[in-house]
């Protein structure tokens, strides 16, 4: 069920026609799904004091209404070391179309995960798992179901991607806490389910997964109506 913090964002949002990062990642915590320690710092001074708490290296990303797609615009600086670094970030992003703040966030390790929802005009939310990275961009190893989904359907989603094996240590690698996976994924399914008319398309790329935590690293929410 919707709370009225949940609605207020995306009431705010709809000028826009989507859910800034920030926000959508608020909306996701409130929901139950894993995202990083962040902040969202109006100046610089702000962006060095969350850097501090979060502690270095940390990563930063432009906000702006008007910048759907922040890599188009090199909108994202990963492994900031410091402050020197994290102040000339500020002031290049200052000058990007409609700038309003600079989200710093922890820098998160592992396994890449793209975990996505569509609101198809037939059969309502579809929910998307796949391998994020090359294996999206090149391979498009990605699985679908109906929404509400449940832990079967992630267990099944996760054997039907070509990668699988990534997911469970291919080659001595670490392999990624499912549980943790089939947390986030029936959360953001409710999630889904709740929002459905309201929203065109979820994007949460990449999931970044390790052997203890599986952490929204990237989210974008599309309104119902915008285009995507």
């Amino acid at each position: 069920m919707l709370t009225a913090e949940m609605l207020s964002i995306l009431e705010n949002a709809q000028a826009a026609g989507w859910i800034m990062e920030p926000e959508a990642k608020r909306l996701l915590a409130l929901a139950g799904v894993a995202v990083p320690d962040f902040s969202l710092a109006k100046t610089p001074a702000e962006a060095r004091a969350t850097a501090d708490r979060i502690g270095y290296p940390v990563v930063a990303k432009v906000v702006s209404a008007a910048i759907v797609h922040k890599s188009d615009v090199g909108g994202v600086v990963v492994g900031i070391e410091d402050a020197a670094r994290l102040n000339a970030v500020f002031e290049r992003f200052s000058a990007l179309e409609g700038f309003t703040g600079l989200l710093v966030e922890e820098r998160l390790p592992g396994l890449e995960l793209i975990v996505g929802a569509k609101v198809d005009f037939q059969f309502g939310p579809v929910i998307l798992l796949g391998i994020g990275g090359i294996g999206v961009e090149i391979y498009q190893d990605t699985v679908i179901r109906m929404a509400p989904i449940n832990e079967k359907d992630v267990h099944a989603m996760v054997a039907g991607l070509k990668g699988t094996a990534l997911l469970n240590g291919f080659r001595g690698a670490e392999p990624i806490n499912i549980s943790e996976l089939t947390r986030l994924m029936l959360s953001f399914s409710e999630l889904v389910v709740d929002l459905d008319e309201k929203i065109a398309s979820i994007d949460l790329n990449p999931v970044k997964c390790t052997g203890t935590r599986c952490v929204v690293a990237d989210a974008r929410i599309m309104l119902a109506g915008a285009d995507s």
